[in-house]
């Protein structure tokens, strides 16, 4: 089995320096929270993979297809509990296409050959919450 290692540095105060595939991410906490600011909060990077995982994917397999966008960005929304340990309960992912004559049928292949057979990430949250998406296009 293949083993991913991620190695995180705490650098004082709230922050922490993360070495992902060679590159260096800073997590910090705000200063409400006794961190300097310095960097995104842990918690919503997992926001961050999920549409970078499903976005590669789509970009991928949009290309393959000759499926021509002038834009295309992924927002994902999630629900965060109230009570300790607050944890995420559902994402909601939207991906938003920008262009003329758009194949439709296509970027729902694609997004739907994403969230089904190659993101990894959509299939760990999927255990753990509910996961939905909409399509957005515009010219």
């Amino acid at each position: 089995m293949m083993k991913h290692v991620v190695e995180t540095q705490w650098k004082g105060d709230m922050q922490f320096d993360a070495i992902v595939s060679g590159h260096t991410v800073t997590m910090d906490a705000s200063k409400d929270f006794g961190g300097n600011n310095l960097g995104p909060r842990p918690k919503e990077l997992m926001l961050a993979a999920l549409a970078g995982c499903t976005g590669m994917d789509v970009a991928s397999l949009i290309k393959k297809m000759r499926v021509s966008v002038d834009d295309f960005k992924i927002l994902v929304e999630a629900e965060v509990t109230e009570e300790h340990p607050k944890h995420y309960t559902a994402m909601h992912i939207k991906y938003v296409f920008k262009g003329k004559n758009i194949d439709v049928e296509k970027i729902e292949k694609a997004i739907s050959l994403s969230q089904d057979k190659y993101c990894g990430v959509s299939a760990a949250y999927r255990k753990a919450m509910k996961i939905t998406y909409e399509i957005i296009i515009t010219e």
